[in-house]
């Protein structure tokens, strides 16, 4: 077993007080770095960075980072969410640690979708209705992985159908 524990903490972010949503950082009892090649493999990770590593997952509207000794996790609902999440990526990590032998280590993310093949499926009205202020600002949260096509609530029906295919070829949107 590579990764015995952590700890976690659970951040409101200070720049939305009001905000619906929780973050969490754990931090980890023992480094993981070694793993992360085997894990962006076996979870498919949104990007690799190699120095220094970690590896980012984009999985039911969250973005998920794994750094040597540390997770960052975005957009939680609650503390439960965060620990379950966090006890799934321990078992992950464990488990892709012990199978290495058996699992060729990937040190490259997915391709990226197009900033400008989003921003030209988007209305472009800056209408704010998605809670960002510019219809640039939601493209760019689409091509990190942090929004979908189901976001924008002015999107055409054939625009969204098309926006949701285009990001399905990078395992992005819904």
């Amino acid at each position: 077993m590579l990764l015995s524990g952590y700890t976690i903490s659970i951040i409101r972010p200070e720049c939305m007080p009001g905000a619906q949503s929780l973050h969490c950082i754990a931090r980890l009892n023992e480094n993981v770095s070694e793993a992360l090649p085997y894990l962006n493999t076996v979870l498919g990770g949104f990007e690799y960075i190699r120095d220094p590593p970690s590896v980012t997952f984009k999985t039911q509207g969250k973005l998920i980072t794994v750094h040597g000794r540390k997770i960052a996790i975005n957009a939680l609902k609650d503390e439960t969410e965060a620990h379950k999440i966090v006890q799934w990526l321990q078992h992950e990590i464990n488990d892709a640690w012990e199978n290495r032998n058996h699992i060729v280590p990937s040190y490259k993310g997915l391709p990226r979708p197009r900033l400008l093949e989003v921003l030209k499926l988007l209305p472009k009205t800056n209408c704010k209705k998605c809670g960002q202020p510019t219809c640039m600002v939601f493209a760019v949260q689409v091509v990190e992985g942090g929004r979908g096509a189901r976001d924008c609530p002015e999107i055409n029906d054939n625009n969204r159908v098309e926006l949701i295919a285009y990001l399905k070829n990078f395992h992005l949107d819904e």
